[in-house]
């Protein structure tokens, strides 16, 4: 299947972006990827919620071979079959990609700009931190010139090293 194909059968849907990723490609809409094509197969993103339906019409999950095991990546399941020939349905479950697919978008959104601000607040506490140091160092007494005279003295009186 080639690029064209794929964004006519979405068409119902309405106007897709269809991007090169990985050995096949990725169709994008309000700029989120909602459906891969890879080994001759649709996926949908999913999630939670959407799983069930998946389930029910016993679809599988994405998955690839890793070495000695079977990896299973559970946010992409292949697209009903029945859906190639229903265009208003798989539009249905192509809104609900992309509801899906926003939803985890923003999540990772939030979870960096979270990232970002504990990253700033520990800045600020290691400055804090350094400034408290700096501060305590130059509250320190100085030595007295009796005490610095008492250690030129001794190293005085050490006998010399002989190499």
């Amino acid at each position: 299947m080639d690029r064209e194909t794929a964004a006519e059968l979405f068409a119902a849907f309405g106007p897709v972006d269809v991007r090169r990723v990985f050995s096949g490609f990725g169709l994008y809409a309000d700029d989120v990827c909602f459906a891969l094509y890879l080994r001759g197969e649709f996926y949908l993103k999913a999630d939670e919620t959407t799983i069930p339906r998946f389930v029910a019409e016993r679809c599988e999950p994405f998955s690839y071979a890793k070495r000695a095991k079977t990896v299973s990546v559970k946010s992409w399941w292949r697209m009903p079959v029945r859906l190639y020939d229903e265009p208003e349905e798989l539009a249905e479950w192509a809104r609900e990609a992309v509801a899906v697919a926003a939803m985890v978008k923003l999540k990772k959104r939030a979870r960096k700009t979270k990232q970002r601000a504990n990253a700033k607040t520990a800045a600020v506490k290691k400055a804090a931190k350094l400034a408290r140091g700096a501060a305590a160092r130059s509250r320190r007494k100085a030595p007295t010139r009796a005490a610095t005279r008492k250690v030129m003295r001794s190293k005085a009186s050490r006998p010399a090293r002989v190499r």
